[in-house]
């Protein structure tokens, strides 16, 4: 496997968004490589100020911290200009909230990204950018023909039933959040093509692990962890089959690094991020595996669909596995029983059982 680039002199590595759920887990395995890391981030989730002091706790030489808004240019550019990689993690990260305020979504995706890009573009030097993009650039896969089997969706096309969803897919951008992101992502992917700037797209699906806290509309796998250990109900959207891949943040940061280590080989380029078809699970199957956790059914209440909700979408992830040499994702049940039992160690008390850290 290539090693990461070398850093000259201390210029760290940046990661936007690095006190959330994958920024942390990213910003502990480089600074345990013994990497220079500058986090930047608003704090404005609660509990992502924790995850800060745990990163400085663990590697108190070696993480610093830029506590500011991606919306503050200034900041961002000064970032920006000591940096000897970027990952861009920093987002707003809700289909529900970019519907409630689409110029806010704008301005945090889009915006915050251009200015980004555009900065290391003025510097002249070649930066690479990972880029943390998302699944929902391909739509709601309305056109995708489903039929239900037990309590899953699964799609009638035999190819895509078996790899998923690849990257020669159409994009077609729903919601606000579906066009900042998938914006963003082609801008990433046309700075490495117009401007020579080392640049990879990472179009992920659902990511879960230690250090993930997470809310109704994201971070659904501990969301469902954390209601189900304090015996609360939950609300389901949809009827529950609607059928998502899940990947260990593990799995997730394991990509991140290689998409850093092979940026020469890779640049310009998106590739799909998630656990793959054998990771793909419905909501149903996954509150049943967390009732067979903590001993208990859980109670769930349902609603209406939300706006551009897909009822499937599973990761193929053939060209990512091949090209950044990817070892086989962890299994979703190992995988959510870890983070049941580090939920139920870290957040026992009531006060902690209540914070929310980004994603």
């Amino acid at each position: 496997m290539p090693k990461a680039p070398a850093l000259p002199g201390t210029r760290p590595v940046l990661i936007t968004g690095g006190a959330g759920f994958i920024g942390s887990n990213l910003a502990d395995r480089l600074a345990g490589e013994g990497h220079d890391v500058l986090i930047y981030d608003a704090l404005s989730r609660p509990g992502v100020s924790t995850n800060l002091d745990w990163l400085k706790q663990r590697h108190p030489r070696r993480i610093s911290a830029t506590i500011a808004d991606v919306r503050d240019t200034a900041s961002l550019e000064a970032a920006a200009s000591e940096a000897s990689a970027v990952f861009h993690l920093a987002a707003q990260v809700a289909v529900t909230t970019s519907l409630v305020d689409p110029r806010e979504d704008f301005d945090i995706n889009l915006g915050a990204s251009f200015a980004l890009l555009d900065a290391l573009r003025r510097r002249g030097e070649r930066v690479p950018l990972v880029f943390a993009s998302t699944n929902k650039v391909y739509g709601d896969l309305g056109d995708v023909t489903l039929d239900l089997l037990g309590d899953a969706y699964v799609p009638r096309d035999p190819t895509v039933r078996a790899r998923g969803v690849s990257e020669d897919r159409p994009l077609d951008f729903h919601t606000p959040y579906g066009c900042s992101k998938g914006a963003a992502d082609q801008y990433v992917l046309d700075f490495g093509r117009s401007f020579g700037v080392p640049t990879a797209v990472l179009r992920m699906s659902c990511i879960y692990g230690q250090r993930q806290m997470g809310t109704e509309d994201q971070g659904w796998v501990a969301h469902f962890i954390l209601r189900a250990l304090r015996g609360e109900p939950i609300s389901i959207y949809g009827d529950g089959c609607q059928v998502r891949d899940v990947l260990d943040v593990r799995d997730a940061v394991d990509a991140y690094v290689s998409a850093w280590r092979r940026i020469d080989e890779i640049s310009g380029r998106a590739f799909n991020l998630g656990g793959g078809p054998v990771n793909a699970i419905s909501l149903r199957q996954l509150l049943a595996h967390i009732g067979d956790i903590t001993g208990r059914p859980v109670e769930t209440h349902y609603a209406d669909w939300r706006a551009g909700d897909q009822r499937y979408y599973v990761s193929d992830t053939g060209r990512a596995v091949r090209e950044l040499d990817l070892r086989p994702a962890r299994p979703w049940r190992e995988g959510v029983a870890a983070l049941a039992g580090w939920l139920r160690e870290e957040r026992a008390a009531p006060e902690h059982a209540a914070e929310h850290a980004s994603a």
